[in-house]
């Protein structure tokens, strides 16, 4: 019953971030920015994600067919992954159809949906508190940025895509892998032979700044030493 006030505590806070004071939104602004610095894929590609995502709940929403189905999406470089319930293989078969047909940018479809009955709100709490577990393993870390492995928690199995290293994609299974309740991890990632080049840049350059402020740290360090040293040999001559 915790996990699940905890969960709806996080949903309640998004919410109020999203919808209350231009401080807050001012505040999400800057952490938008601040993602798409780090993420692997172009400003159009962004873009052109978010519509594909837009479009696909749009289909759902409007298609009475569909209405009985619960489904979720997760877009990465125009690679679609849909997971969720049908009522049967016939209206699964029909929403794969419709998206072929509506969504014609997409360049790879994977569907993971199940013929079964809807998930509870129970079921889905519980996958919310995976998603979050493992988001946080992923921010507790260095071998890659958050921004570059996506998630999404679907009956208790885990989904990942993005653009990575076999390092980077081993490491982020693993780390899916240790969070509680987990019953799988699929990996649906792309995989990159080498970090990209600006990255390991960035990283580089920040790597000498901080050992360049260490260095004037210690330089400082020895320099106020050296000043307490020369200020008690004045007081002692003073005195004498």
């Amino acid at each position: 019953m915790k996990k699940v006030i905890l969960l709806c505590a996080l949903l309640a806070s998004s919410y109020i971030l999203s919808s209350c004071s231009p401080l807050a939104q001012g505040a999400a602004a800057v952490t938008t920015v601040a993602t798409m610095s780090n993420d692997r894929r172009s400003a159009g590609e962004i873009l052109d994600d978010k519509t594909i995502d837009l479009s696909l709940s749009s289909i759902v929403r409007k298609d009475t067919i569909l209405e009985d189905m619960h489904i979720n999406f997760m877009v990465y470089n125009k690679a679609v992954l849909m997971v969720g319930e049908s009522p049967s293989a016939e209206a699964r078969d029909y929403l794969e159809k419709q998206i072929k047909r509506n969504a014609p940018r997409i360049k790879q479809l994977i569907n993971e949906v199940e013929v079964m009955p809807n998930s509870g709100y129970l079921s889905r709490a519980k996958d919310g508190i995976i998603t979050v577990q493992i988001e946080t393993l992923f921010l507790d870390q260095e071998v890659f940025h958050p921004t570059h492995v996506h998630l999404m928690t679907e009956r208790r199995t885990v989904y990942l895509m993005g653009s990575v290293t076999k390092r980077e994609a081993e490491h982020a299974t693993n780390l899916a892998t240790r969070a509680k309740n987990v019953d799988k991890v699929v990996k649906l990632f792309n995989y990159l032979l080498v970090r990209p080049a600006k990255e390991i840049e960035r990283d580089n350059k920040r790597k000498a700044e901080a050992k360049r402020k260490a260095e004037l740290d210690s330089k400082r360090a020895e320099l106020e030493a050296a000043q307490s040293a020369l200020q008690q040999q004045i007081e002692e001559l003073n005195a004498n």
